[in-house]
């Protein structure tokens, strides 16, 4: 959250679309994103996903039909994302939202890469 600035494009418009599993959102900027909720969740900004440092990732697996129970505003920076799997740890500032949205298409095949490698299923068992 310390890239929020006067200049950091806000969300003007935050729809759920639970059928197609995708959240759109678009920002001041005139840029909008939709967003699998698959990815928001494999990338959710917590310590639980991201680990306490570089190199201390953990890889999520068996996320591809999450759904979103509950999306709670945190002031006037984020917004918290309460998932069908009982996270809701991570808070979605809107510069890292921005930021998901310009490297959608690099994470995604980072993601993807790290599950094949790892021989993971984007499948729950």
């Amino acid at each position: 959250m310390a890239g929020l600035t006067p200049q950091t494009p806000w969300p003007t418009d935050i729809t759920l679309h639970q059928g197609s599993r995708r959240l759109e959102v678009s920002f001041t900027d005139g840029k909008s994103y939709s967003f699998p909720l698959e990815y928001l969740r494999v990338y959710s900004p917590s310590a639980e996903v991201r680990g306490h440092g570089p190199g201390q990732e953990v890889l999520q697996t068996g996320k591809r039909l999450i759904s979103i129970e509950e999306i709670i505003p945190v002031g006037q920076y984020a917004v918290q994302i309460r998932f069908s799997d009982g996270h809701d740890t991570g808070i979605y500032s809107w510069d890292y939202l921005k930021e998901l949205g310009v490297n959608q298409d690099e994470y995604w095949a980072t993601y993807l890469n790290r599950m094949e490698a790892a021989g993971a299923s984007r499948d729950s068992h």
